[in-house]
């Protein structure tokens, strides 16, 4: 996977300005397309796809040998994946994506419609619609031109009242690439009596510490930044809690208690999640440092380059990320389908691959940064898109 030579340039810290020796050889992406939104969907690197691969023939050639040893297999992904997370392996189980885990977090805490549930306007929108399907939400408004985690942090504990129960909060949230459920918050929120709730969907694989803070429940995608194919998330819940975490799916594993009856569903697709802890241990042998910081450099560069453009606007930012957001001009992406209109313009016209997001009176662009990237990328994008938004 990894040649001695880049061994030796991550031990002595020198990795060519822009340019991740060997990263977009590790990718099957095509090559007619400019891959700049990884957040999304992520990308599956090759090794990891072969190990997937070689788990769905297995299940070809004996199913029944298969799905007999799925529980154990499981458990014991499920052990390396927590000791790449920093997470206790009894309190962490594998689940299919963040919304599914939203909607199990949930469910554990036995709200009811009367229940005050604090979230943000930056939330992600199937995670929020979770929270409003099982109590009252109170929405807090948090200016995108806000510093710092600091004044975020002063935002939301400002519409804290007695009458708040839980907060759902995004640890990085996704179209405005801003850190929200940072620990200082985290334990404001405790000291207050309010149970926690971190949609940590962007954050194994491009935070050093996932679980930063320690809430009482946290869930995160491992196909996004921490290289696993679709299909494969995280839930880690307190001890007080996890007995009424409830499955998903009633199994043969139910008498097994979390997270094993969480984990087991009879005859679904269980590649992508058996193979999830490759990728991550991808992440350590490329040198999780170095991965981290080439992919915060390329969103950065690419941010610099992006506000250049008349009427785009840089967002606060936090180098620890690897996606930077933009406000474009004020009269683009007010609503979703403009923002997806937009979007989808960039894709046909300049075969780049963006999130626009919408907000009213104006929304934004947010751009990736990832090991198969290169600089020029990012300028061929900052280079045809002035042209795409004058001629709009």
């Amino acid at each position: 996977m990894v040649s001695d030579s880049e061994k030796s340039d991550e031990s002595a810290g020198q990795v060519p300005a822009g340019v991740f020796p060997g990263g977009a050889e590790l990718f099957g992406l095509d090559e007619r397309v400019v891959h700049l939104n990884h957040g999304s969907f992520g990308a599956v690197p090759l090794p990891v796809a072969r190990v997937q691969r070689r788990f769905a023939d297995e299940a070809t050639a004996d199913p029944d040998a298969f799905f007999l040893g799925v529980p154990d297999r499981l458990a014991d992904a499920r052990v390396r994946i927590a000791a790449r997370l920093g997470a206790d392996p009894e309190g962490t189980a594998l689940v299919a994506n963040a919304t599914e885990a939203a909607h199990l977090a949930l469910d554990a805490l036995g709200l009811s419609p009367d229940d005050e549930v604090l979230v943000t306007d930056h939330g992600y929108g199937t995670v929020v619609a979770a929270a409003a399907r099982r109590a009252r939400l109170v929405t807090v408004p948090v200016d995108p031109a806000l510093p710092d985690e600091e004044a975020v942090r002063e935002a939301v504990l400002a519409a804290v009242t007695p009458r708040t129960k839980v907060a759902v909060l995004d640890q990085i949230t996704s179209p405005t690439a801003r850190i929200v459920a940072g620990p200082g918050l985290l334990a404001a929120l405790a000291e207050r009596g309010v149970t926690t709730v971190v949609d940590g969907a962007h954050a194994p694989g491009m935070l050093a510490a996932p679980l930063a803070g320690r809430p009482d429940i946290w869930f995160g995608n491992l196909h996004k930044w921490g290289f696993a194919p679709p299909g494969s998330a995280v839930l880690a819940v307190a001890p007080a809690l996890r007995d009424r975490v409830p499955a998903p799916v009633p199994s043969w594993e139910d008498h097994r208690g979390f997270p094993r009856a969480l984990e087991f569903r009879a005859t679904v697709d269980y590649t992508g999640v058996l193979a999830a802890p490759e990728g991550l241990d991808l992440i350590a042998e490329l040198g999780p440092e170095r991965v981290r910081a080439h992919n915060s450099a390329l969103a950065a560069h690419g941010a610099e380059l992006l506000a250049r453009l008349p009427g785009v606007t840089p967002l606060p930012a936090d180098d620890r990320l690897a996606m930077r957001a933009l406000r474009l001009p004020s009269r683009f992406a007010r609503t979703k389908p403009e923002a997806e209109a937009l979007r989808e313009e960039i894709v046909r016209r300049l075969g780049i691959r963006v999130l626009v997001w919408p907000w009213p009176g104006g929304g934004g662009i947010r751009v990736c940064g990832q090991i198969y990237n290169h600089p020029d990328e990012y300028e061929r994008l900052a280079r045809d898109l002035g042209p795409l938004l004058d001629g709009a």
